[in-house]
Parts: structure tokens; sequence; C-alpha cells
């Protein structure tokens, strides 16, 4: 049985192999290929039941991503977005400490909530970027700060897609992971930006003022904070009145945190095109919804066909250093690869592992969510990685990137593999 399995996974990396790098076929249907030829191998056929239930694995997933991602994106076509950059700006300029902080946070929030770290870039990478290079940072510079800040959007909270994965591999429930994701995220991200950006010259107001998108002159003050303002009410409030409040879901809350987003572009006599945003969000996100279906298909199939359980039978018997060594190497590498995957793939074992060894699984999962997206900057894939140079117009060689965001990579990694190894002792992140 353990040969057959062996082979079995055999087919499955082969036919991925093939079809990723002599059919240059995308990831996913790369997974999905190779997923069919393992259930073939292994004699189930093609297993309909498997493949409609692995596409539906992470449909609350999925409903989440869009329903953040239409909010930023109203968020974006009515200029919020510009005008709290803008007034940034406006207060910070003389106070160079401050105004990186808080553009590294305009860069966090778009992928804090939607789970995308290509929404980030898309959203607030350009704009943020511009200021930066105002600032007197270099393009490199600038490009390796909106991509550690669009990669650490990822497993920041509240949408950590690959805590999710994790947590519904090992039957844990997604709680609990607010506080230790937020405090690692921000001092990593604020380290981040200081060390890249620091160097520099003043930021000259009058210049810089005039170069920034203009934004409708009713949306300024608080009322552009308001739909983020509820959004982050409607989340805390289930959460300080469990027995009160009945608990909305994100998609819910991310839905009503929309229409007052709507209320008050209508109050500020500005008009957007939801029907439009929407079909412009789906269209941005099929490559991720696409992706999350794909990683059901191949982790149902993988399951099916006992491979699953051969990566947590291997993982388990390793020893332990070279866990660690998996931590700082494979994870990238797998991110690289199968992007989302990952988490399914190596993170559900890991945990698996670190849980049966008495480590608190909660800050194992916040450590191995920090390394993952890392591997975006990696080829084959490297899709934030692409998209970063072509948002910033950064046209010199991709290895000068890599070279650039080397620390904070090394720093990110350290913390994550701390947060593992030392889980025990930092429980008292889990408020």
């Amino acid at each position: 049985m353990f040969m057959q399995t062996i082979i079995i996974l055999g087919f499955i990396v082969f036919v991925f192999i093939l079809t990723l790098r002599l059919f240059k076929m995308p990831p996913e249907l790369s997974m999905i290929i190779s997923a069919f030829v393992g259930a073939l191998v292994a004699g189930f056929g093609l297993p309909l039941r498997h493949i409609v239930e692995g596409t539906y694995t992470y449909l609350d997933i999925i409903l989440t991503i869009i329903s953040a991602t239409i909010f930023m994106n109203i968020l974006k076509e009515s200029g919020a977005i510009f005008s709290i950059v803008r007034s940034m700006v406006v207060k910070f300029y003389k106070h160079r400490l401050i105004l990186l902080i808080l553009l590294m946070l305009v860069l966090l929030l778009p992928g804090a909530l939607t789970g995308a770290g290509s929404v980030s870039v898309l959203i607030s990478g350009g704009i943020v970027a511009m200021v930066l290079e105002y600032m007197g940072i270099s393009l490199i510079n600038v490009t390796a700060i909106v991509f550690i800040g669009a990669a650490l959007s990822i497993p920041a909270p509240p949408v950590n897609i690959y805590a999710m994965i994790i947590s519904g591999g090992v039957n844990m429930p997604y709680i609990g992971f607010f506080i230790p994701l937020a405090i690692t995220v921000l001092i990593l991200a604020i380290f981040s930006v200081l060390f890249l950006g620091w160097q520099g010259k003043p930021l000259e107001l009058n210049e810089i003022i005039n170069k920034l998108p203009q934004v409708p002159s009713k949306m300024t003050g608080l009322r552009v904070y308001l739909p983020l303002i509820v959004l982050a009410c409607l989340m805390l409030s289930t959460r300080l009145f469990p027995h009160v409040l009945p608990i909305l879901g994100l998609p819910f809350v991310f839905l009503i945190s929309a229409v007052v987003a709507l209320l008050v572009i209508w109050i500020s006599g500005e008009k957007v095109n939801v029907f439009l945003i929407s079909k412009r969000t789906i269209k941005q996100l099929f490559p991720l919804i696409s992706t999350l279906i794909a990683v059901g298909i191949f982790v149902q199939i993988l399951s099916l066909t006992g491979v699953r359980g051969l990566f947590v039978i291997t993982v388990i018997s390793l020893p332990l250093w070279l866990v660690y060594v998996a931590l700082a190497i494979g994870l990238p590498l797998g991110e690289a690869i199968l992007l989302f995957g990952v988490a399914a793939v190596l993170g559900v074992p890991l945990i698996l592992l670190f849980n049966s060894l008495g480590l608190d699984p909660i800050l194992a999962t916040v450590g191995v969510s920090l390394i993952c997206p890392l591997g975006d900057a990696l080829p084959p894939t490297r899709i934030i990685g692409r998209l970063t140079t072509e948002t910033v117009d950064y046209k010199g060689p991709y290895v000068n990137l890599l070279k650039k965001i080397i620390v904070p990579w090394i720093v990110i990694t350290l913390v994550g593999i701390i947060l593992v190894v030392f889980s025990n002792s930092l429980k008292f992140l889990l408020i």
C-alpha cells in the first residue's frame, strides 16, 4: 500500500511538472490535471463527487474575498483611498517616521481585508509608490517596500487565507488569530518600511500635492473613514458581545460596509457604477478564485488517493531540525509553485506535527502563514513580485529586487520560526 501511494504521488508530481514547465499551463490547471491523473492511476476513474466537493471546499473563503474586494474597490473608485493618502501627506509631510508607517498601513489594509496581496498592489500600491518616490527613496527600494507590504498583508488579520485553509485541514476553528497576527505583522511591516525607506530627502508638500490624484471636494474628513469605522465596529461587536449579537459572517459584514460606503458617496454627491465595480472585481479576483478551487480539488483527490496521508506521515517522521529547515525553505518554494495550495499540502501536516509535539497550534499557524507569502517573489509564478514591478514601473533586473528584500525576508522567516518553536512561551499573545 505504501509503495502504491508512492507511485501515485510520482505520477502526480510528474504530470504537474510536465504541464507547468513543458506546456506552460497555469499552476491551477496543472494542479487539476495532475489530480485527475492521480485518481486514474489509483483506480478511482474520474471521481465526480470528490471533484464537486473539492470545488466547494473553500466557498466561504471565496465569498469573503469577493465581498471584501468589492468593498475596497468602491472605496477606491469613490476617491476615498486617495483622500486618505492625501490627508496623511498634508498632516505628516514633515514627520518622515510617522508618514512611512502610515503609508505601510495603507499598503496592508486592502490585502488584510481581502486576503489577497495582489489587491493591495492594485488598490494602494501605485499611490503609495508615488509618495515614496517623492520622499527621495530609490525606485528599487520603493518596489521592495510595496512587495513586502503586499506580502505581509496576506497573513494580516482579519482574513488570513493560509490560516483558514490550515484550520479547515486540522479541524481547528479560525479563532484567536487576530491579536498575534496583528502584532507580528505590524512589527515586521514597520521594520521593513523603515529599513528600506529611511534614507531619502525631506518631502516638499507643494511639489507632491499637485501630483497626487484629485479627490471630490466632499470626500474628506470623517465621512471618508466612516465605512472603515463601521467595518471595524461590526467585526469587534460580535467578539465583545458574543451572547447578545448574532454572528453575521465576514461576507455579510463586508457587504454592509459596502452599502455604508455607497451611502457616503451618495451623500457626497458622487456616483459609482456598482455593476461595473462588481464585474471588474470578479475579473480581478479570477486568478485567486481559480487557485482556491484548484487547491480544493487537488487536496480532495490527495485525500482520496492516500497521498495526503503520506505527506502527514513523512512530515511527522522527519528529524525536527529538518522540519525547521523546511519552514524556511520549503514553504516559500511551495508557495512559488502551489500558491495557496502550500497551506494544504505542507501547512496542514506541519501543524499536525507541531500539535503532536505539544506546541500551540494557533501560534504555529501564525508562524507558518508569515513565511509562506515570501514565495510570491520567486519564479515560476512570482505573482505579487511581477505585479509590483509592473505597478511601480520598475524596469531593472528582477534579481535586484530579490537582493533588496533579503534582509526583511530573513527577519520575517526568523520571526515565523520563533513563533513556532517558542509558541508555548508566547501564549500571552493569545488574548
